[in-house]
């Protein structure tokens, strides 16, 4: 382990940790003075140094499983928390012992013994608020005081409770709640076939404890409003159709299920009819501008131009509607189900919005809820009976019903089918984890154009004096930085020969320390405009970004080659409008209901 001093680019400690494999976290133990440094390593232990003595003072043996990260409080100044791959949250309280510590979370208990626990991370504004990182595409949020305070009450009045961590009851209602990207869990049993996994490599709070930010191992960065309660619009559908755990588990079941009872549906033209209101003559310009991108196929400039205009202008559906349609050209992973977002916002702005529905029938059939977009076509075609018969709507029609069709065989087939039937693995998940998930929360902003397959440490962090900006390590070797708000990608950088995967921000300073794969660690600092250009800034970070989707959905024989520095046509680069600029039925010269923007 070494310590440098950044601003002198000078070493300052060398010492061996005693860990016998990868060391994957380090934190410093708050008002320690810089004094008291903790590990967690491959060899599943914890190890608490002394670094002005150089020596070990304490050493945890207790994870059954590599240890992945160490979480400190700020306020609490001899407790700390790990995550380890035994499905494990434990809780160190160096006032009490130095050799033992207590399970504060077992995920065991809720998803089998297969669940890994990746990272976990504290609030800085509310050190009993906990958030968990593990496999799969759930992120959970714990309040450490209930648990606590639960579990004391459970020692008093059962008898024969002696450990920590009750099995009976271990979390207590309105301890955790849960968030999840809203087209995750149907989409799991097709990664999981592609042996694409999902895993939530990082997960750290905002400064102000607002946000919590989560690096989703497999798919994109994500953005969860701790403040805002908004539902997953794909869980909006009524119990008695669906069993929670098909939900949850990817397999959802939607024979049966109707629009109007689960939100989808939108109000009858003929009583409500909306308008967008006129843009001002700058956001019109913003607007003409991303429409000449989609033109040109330029898809992500067109989704940055709508998103510039959306947030100075909230309330047009036209701009909402827009969006989606670009949403629904690039196609990167999360783009239908961020279209179908757009399309439901934009009905509720504008119920008379005949693209935005159109696509909203698009969107349900590409994320597979197949029955829910027959239904939202066909109230489609009452609605707006001049377009019933156009190729746009046939084509769709046509797909549905092929769709619904095969669903239909492949579930016969199941029927008639003993051995795969007896084959099956039980579900694992208990009874409370399913109830969970199905509160889950969704997300805010999602951010797009690095990849996150490769290893299971990648970070991503917020920075600026304001936490205004959003950065994230890659498997091409970049780290990409994306203004928060607004969700535009400003600036990709190539920190590493191979793969980014540690990025701190300084505290107080303009710092930036990135690592990965070489045997360095590069610090970041603005540059001077008198300087030349930066060799390490990539330029055509359009390419970047879809080379890296190309990437996330490649074989994984591809990718171990890409790691191994093999050059794979179409993997390797890019360019704009190749790979996910194809059109779709509804674009077709003939059709009457286009895809193109208003």
């Amino acid at each position: 382990m070494m310590i440098w001093d950044p601003f002198h680019h000078k070493k300052l400690l060398s010492m061996h940790t005693g860990h016998t494999a990868n060391i994957f976290s380090v934190k410093f133990l708050p008002h320690s003075g810089d004094r008291i440094l903790i590990t967690g390593a491959a060899d599943a232990k914890v190890h608490v140094h002394d670094v002005n003595s150089r020596e070990t003072l304490h050493v945890f043996s207790e994870h059954t499983n590599r240890v992945k990260r160490i979480a400190t409080a700020p306020m609490w100044p001899n407790t700390f928390w790990s995550a380890g791959e035994d499905g494990l949250i434990r809780q160190y309280d160096l006032r009490e012992s130095s050799t033992h510590s207590d399970v504060l979370i077992d995920l065991t208990e809720y998803c089998g013994q297969l669940v890994e626990a990746k990272c976990v991370s504290v609030s800085p504004q509310d050190n009993n608020c906990l958030a968990v990182g593990a496999s799969g595409p759930f992120v959970r949020l714990y309040d450490i005081r209930m648990i606590h305070s639960h579990r004391k009450n459970l020692q008093q009045t059962q008898s024969g409770i002696h450990t920590f961590c009750s099995r009976q009851k271990p979390i207590p209602e309105g301890a955790a709640q849960y968030y999840v990207a809203g087209h995750l869990p149907i989409k799991l049993p097709d990664y999981n076939n592609r042996l694409r996994v999902l895993v939530a490599t990082y997960v750290t709070f905002s400064p102000d404890g607002t946000e919590l930010l989560v690096n989703m191992g497999g798919e994109q960065v994500y953005l969860f409003d701790l403040t805002f309660k908004q539902r997953p619009c794909t869980f909006l559908l009524p119990k008695s159709h669906h069993n929670s755990g098909d939900v949850q588990n990817g397999k959802t079941s939607t024979n049966g299920l109707y629009l109007y009872s689960n939100g989808f549906r939108v109000n009858d033209t003929k009583t409500l009819v909306g308008s967008s209101p006129e843009l001002p003559p700058h956001l019109e310009k913003v607007k003409q501008k991303a429409n000449d991108a989609f033109a040109h196929q330029q898809w992500s400039q067109a989704i940055e131009l709508y998103s510039q205009a959306v947030k100075r202008a909230p309330r047009s559906a036209m701009l909402y509607g827009n969006r989606a349609a670009a949403y629904m050209k690039r196609k990167w992973d999360g783009d239908h189900y961020d279209a179908l977002r757009d399309c439901l916002q934009a009905l509720a702005l504008n119920p008379a919005h005949l693209k935005a529905h159109f696509r909203l029938a698009r969107c349900l059939f590409e994320l597979r809820y197949v029955s829910e977009a027959l239904e939202c076509l066909e109230e489609f075609k009452i609605k707006f009976p001049e377009q019933a018969q156009s190729s746009a709507c046939d084509a769709l029609d046509r797909d549905i019903r092929v769709a619904l069709f095969s669903k239909t065989e492949n579930l016969d087939d199941k029927k008639g089918n003993v051995r795969l039937r007896s084959g099956v693995r039980k579900d694992s998940l208990s009874e409370d984890e399913l109830l969970l998930r199905e509160r889950s929360l969704d997300y805010k902003h999602r951010y797009c154009g690095h990849c996150n397959t490769t290893t299971d440490i990648k970070e991503a962090s917020f920075m600026g004096s304001n936490a205004q900006y959003i950065v994230s390590g890659s498997d091409d070797g970049s780290f990409f930085i994306w203004e928060k708000d607004t969700r535009a990608l400003i600036r990709v950088l190539q920190g590493d020969e191979s793969i980014v995967n540690c990025l701190q921000p300084h505290p107080s300073y303009c710092f930036l320390a990135t690592s990965g794969i070489d045997p360095v660690v590069r610090l970041w600092s603005p540059r001077p405009e008198s300087e030349g250009p930066d060799r390490r800034v990539v330029q055509d970070m359009e390419s970047a970004c879809q080379a890296n989707q190309r990437r996330m959905n490649a074989d994984p024989l591809e990718v171990m080659l890409l790691n191994m520095g093999y050059r794979i046509t179409g993997l390797s680069g890019g360019g704009p409008g190749t790979g996910s600029g194809g059109s779709d039925d509804e674009d077709t010269a003939e059709g009457q209901v286009q895809c193109r923007p208003s």
